[in-house]
């Protein structure tokens, strides 16, 4: 029987980082992985769902052409065989960084095979070449988490697609119905929606994205319905049945289901009560602040805990359970300062509060961003939010590639940063993340506007002193 230093149940970016890191240590690594190293980012996820919309993108950006001159081919639909063979190339490109190969010079082991817990220290890994028994000081359960269906009367026997699935299609569906208007729904049924598909969004909430800021909600129901999709907002589906989805406006035909309802831990094969671990009613698994579980040898990490649903987040913490059990080093995760962003067009990106929780805030309409003007994208916005102390707490942007503005508001959150210090950064020119700047200019010009009489009078002074 084998005794490792540390066990990672998972090979997604939770696992691999934690693996890698372990590695580096020169810890004895075991990474069990039960189908693809990669997890869903790189299969279902982040890198497919991004490829598809960079070829969406290409396509709405032809069909835009004519309004410089330029006339495309006739023909509203994209081929889509075509569009998912760019999105196999991608992952292809990517999947090499993620492999096996790529983990054994640091000394890590990989097993395919399912991982089940067999006590609090040993678990039994069944694969292709039977079962074997392992021993660990430390595991880390970092098996993520797969679509769940909403309990909507016929909608598993519709036999939807979802994340998981949509990737092996190669027939543009005519109707297309997407259930969930959150950042997976809006991001898959705008690039279908632009692939030539009439899409129909439907959310049973009273807007998309419920958990952004409502002008950014806005902001993006208005371009997806410029492009054609309907929107359903207020609509909660009551069943599914005879090739439509029906609800309160009555049915609503498709051709092809994209259920984006949800997402459910995957726990229910590990013998979590051997090892000691705990989980809710849902299956995320219960850690503490330092990412234990109830059997304080085991950690968990990533979509499997149920803090996030984000890759880099995940990353993070794989890293820090690692140096947690090996090292003893507590790697405190700055939670309310992790960004996110919803990769639609325009880009919907936020750190932190929103205003609503704020005591004030500084906005920024992007038709004062001379990028945005350049563009002709003068649609989207900044706000900054500030706590009672005046300092940057939260942060939101729309614009194309919103997502990698909102990487250095990210550190304003994290450090604390007031608008002016924020603003001793000069940004360059002209770019989107010039918005975050002027919004907290516009904070540092307040200031100087209420302290214009001792301004004005150190002025005069200033004058009389020089003649």
């Amino acid at each position: 029987m084998s005794t490792y230093d540390l066990v990672v149940i998972g090979g997604g970016s939770a696992g691999l980082t934690a693996a890698r890191t372990a590695g580096r240590f020169g810890a004895r690594t075991l990474l069990v992985e039960r189908e693809r190293l990669g997890g869903d980012c790189l299969w279902t996820g982040c890198v497919p769902s991004k490829a598809l919309l960079h070829v969406a993108g290409q396509v709405q950006a032809a069909r835009s052409a004519g309004q410089y001159g330029l006339h495309p081919a006739p023909g509203g639909r994209a081929d889509l065989a075509a569009a998912m063979g760019h999105v196999e190339q991608a992952i292809a490109a990517i999947e090499p960084h993620d492999s096996a190969e790529s983990l054994r010079p640091l000394g890590v082991e990989v097993l395919h095979g399912n991982a089940v817990f067999t006590s609090e220290r040993s678990l039994r890994i069944d694969g292709g070449q039977g079962s074997q028994q392992v021993d660990f000081r430390y595991a880390l359960i970092a098996t993520g988490s797969s679509p769940a269906l909403a309990p909507v009367p016929g909608l598993a026997e519709a036999e939807p697609l979802t994340s998981d699935t949509v990737w092996a299609e190669t027939e543009l569906p005519e109707r297309l119905v997407v259930l969930g208007g959150g950042p997976v729904g809006c991001e898959l049924g705008q690039a279908f929606a632009r692939l030539g598909s009439q899409v129909t969004l439907v959310e049973a909430l009273d807007r998309l994205l419920p958990d952004e800021e409502p002008r950014a909600s806005r902001s993006v129901r208005k371009r997806l319905e410029s492009e054609g999709v309907t929107v359903l907002t207020g609509c909660r589906t009551e069943e599914v049945t005879g090739g439509a989805v029906h609800g309160p406006g009555g049915p609503v035909p498709y051709d092809r289901l994209l259920a984006a309802t949800g997402r459910r831990a995957a726990t229910e094969e590990l013998g979590l009560a051997a090892a000691g671990v705990e989980a809710d009613q849902h299956g995320w698994v219960r850690t503490d602040d330092r990412l234990r579980t109830a059997n304080p040898r085991i950690y968990a990490a990533g979509d499997v805990t149920g803090k996030s649903a984000f890759t880099h987040l995940a990353g993070v913490q794989g890293a820090s359970a690692a140096t947690d059990a090996l090292l003893g080093v507590r790697r405190r995760i700055d939670y309310p300062a992790v960004p996110w962003v919803t990769f639609t067009d325009p880009e919907v990106a936020r750190v932190g509060l929103l205003s609503t929780a704020g005591e004030r805030t500084l906005t920024l309409d992007h038709d004062r961003s001379d990028r945005a003007v350049t563009d002709g994208r003068t649609d989207g916005f900044t706000t900054l939010v500030l706590n009672k102390r005046g300092r940057i707490a939260g942060a939101t942007v729309v614009a194309p590639r919103a997502g990698e503005t909102v990487a250095h508001l990210a550190a304003a959150v994290r450090k604390g940063w007031t608008p002016s210090e924020y603003a001793r950064t000069v940004h360059p020119y002209p770019t989107y993340a010039d918005g975050p700047w002027h919004a907290a200019l516009t904070g540092v010009h307040a200031r100087l506007e209420r302290a214009r009489r001792v301004t004005g009078a150190l002025l005069h002074v200033r004058k009389r002193m020089r003649g």
